[in-house]
């Protein structure tokens, strides 16, 4: 369980039984992913280059989305940026830069959820695979760790959306790094996606190679102080590749079974990913599912959208302004946001 203490969750479950749905206002914690730091396919031996490769949020960026009432920013990299050989020192530059990134972010009172894109690969090889080794990667967590211990506004997400192994072998890595983390003495808050793109409406689900529901039970945190994160897209497949939605009701749907597990489970969680395109039927799908998430605030930490950048261009999710103009999205949104 995290530190924010199961006792806690037990009782917020008990005063929605006795009590029924609570008046809804927005999770502690609300915000978006700002991409474009992993827009690059890494090759050995090749060197990215900021500006042409990838590119870091602006410091205007982090003023916009914060003067929206937005508190958290869950921050996009690759791990090959910095460190581009396994089991060696992170590149003196790249982490710096990282690190000016992340301080933007903080002296703004912003959360900052550490992402690296990576989907649980190194130059596109499976994490615990005979060509990266679960040292690996719990290597690079131990050294990313001592640059961000003691940051009490900067959480660890342990990498993008696991999928293609058995989740046996991921819980296995997620737990070295773990261990690598507090290891390093970092005390910072950890999110520990599941196997199969950490999907919440597959979390209990059969078809994949292990269910989550079985396996991320033995997560291990010698400083107990982790949440789940899950992404959920509504469109018909959950893959956040279509512009329609199932249902308007489709959203807090697929939560219902997953939020079953966390109480059963005496567990958080924190919605890495989600999002909508513009129109009506959307509008209602993501509304319903939020709402059911702040009636559910035992459970549910907060939300990061997907997602801006200046990248996106016309991408149908993004909340990047067009010409100082807020996308149609960002007034879905406003009733869900906490106000500072």
């Amino acid at each position: 369980m995290s530190g924010v203490g199961w006792w806690m969750a037990a009782l917020g479950a008990v005063v929605v039984a006795l009590c029924g749905p609570v008046d809804a206002k927005p999770l502690p914690y609300t915000g978006v992913n700002l991409a474009g730091g992993e827009f690059y396919r890494p090759k050995p031996g090749v060197t990215p280059v900021e500006g042409r490769d990838y590119a870091y949020p602006t410091e205007a960026e982090y003023d916009y989305f914060a003067s929206k009432g937005m508190n958290v920013v869950r921050l996009q990299f690759l791990w090959e940026t910095l460190q581009p050989q396994p089991k060696t020192e992170l590149l003196a530059g790249p982490t710096m830069r990282l690190k000016e990134v992340v301080k933007g972010a903080t002296k703004r009172k912003l959360v900052v959820i550490l992402d690296p894109h990576n989907s649980a690969r190194y130059y596109g090889k499976v994490v615990g695979g005979p060509e990266v080794g679960i040292d690996a990667f719990a290597d690079f967590w131990g050294r990313l760790a001592k640059e961000f211990k003691g940051e009490r506004l900067v959480w660890f997400g342990l990498v993008n959306e696991p999928y293609g192994m058995p989740t046996e072998q991921w819980l296995n890595a997620a737990n070295a790094a773990i261990a690598a983390i507090r290891k390093a003495g970092a005390r910072n808050l950890i999110l520990v996606p599941g196997n199969q793109y950490t999907g919440a409406h597959s979390w209990t689900a059969t078809w994949y190679n292990g269910p989550n529901s079985k396996w991320m039970r033995s997560v291990v945190d010698p400083a107990n102080n982790y949440v789940f994160e899950v992404h959920q897209y509504l469109d018909s497949d959950s893959s956040g590749t279509h512009r329609d939605v199932v249902s308007p009701t489709v959203g807090s749907e697929r939560l219902k079974a997953f939020v079953a597990w966390c109480r059963e489970n005496h567990k958080r969680a924190f919605l890495g990913e989600f999002a909508v395109a513009p129109g009506e039927t959307q509008r209602a799908a993501l509304e319903g599912m939020l709402a059911s998430m702040e009636r559910d605030r035992d459970v549910w930490l907060g939300w990061t959208w997907w997602a801006a950048g200046p990248r996106w261009g016309e991408y149908m999710f993004t909340l990047e302004p067009k010409d100082g103009v807020d996308r149609p999205q960002m007034a879905y949104l406003a009733p869900h946001l906490q106000q500072r």
